[in-house]
């Protein structure tokens, strides 16, 4: 399926593990591919966006607001019940071994909490979102897919995080595939 894919469409996927690592994720998910449609200028996907007044700064908020994880918040409640209060364990570690000190760890570097090197699998959502782009690829009569076609797979799978962040500005499948048609017949006549 790979080979199908435009050159900036292998850009996203591609930018999509560094997205994953930068926000130290032991996965690829769906956020990490919409924020690298951002870091490709000019696609496809970004006009599509565009059309729907989608604003850049604002999803990548959005995504942000996604990197500690459901499970961080949950963990430092688990051991505020036992009496252990995250914030000043940090800062006590700050105040004996400088600022940022728990930054420099195996864990924060890359180690089994996270990965600076090597491949980053894809979560499931994430994975469905790219089989599903290939399907609306196909389903446009398109040779090839694109970021046009990565777009409608993240805003298609109801399971990643990206489709939500889409659908609570307003983006739609059916409308997107309209607009995408719609793009793509501009780009061929032009």
């Amino acid at each position: 399926m790979f080979e199908r894919f435009t050159g900036e469409a292998r850009q996203v996927v591609v930018g999509a593990q560094e997205e994953a690592r930068t926000r130290k994720a032991d996965e690829i998910r769906t956020e990490h591919l919409l924020a690298a449609l951002y870091a490709v200028p000019d696609n496809l996907a970004l006009a599509v966006l565009e059309r729907f007044g989608v604003d850049r700064a604002d999803v990548l908020r959005e995504v942000d607001r996604l990197r500690p994880g459901p499970a961080a918040a949950l963990d430092a409640e688990a051991l505020s019940t036992i009496g252990i209060d995250l914030d000043e364990v940090r800062r006590q570690v700050e105040e004996a071994f400088g600022p940022g000190a728990l930054d420099r760890t195996r864990a924060a570097l890359g180690g089994p909490a996270g990965r600076l090197f090597g491949h980053i699998p894809f979560e499931g959502p994430a994975k469905k979102a790219l089989e599903l782009a290939l399907r609306e690829a196909i389903h446009l009569g398109h040779d090839h897919i694109g970021t046009e076609h990565i777009l409608l797979g993240l805003i298609h799978t109801e399971g990643g995080a990206a489709h939500h962040i889409l659908a609570a500005r307003g983006v739609r499948l059916e409308p997107a595939r309209v607009v995408v048609e719609e793009l793509v017949r501009g780009r061929k006549a032009g």
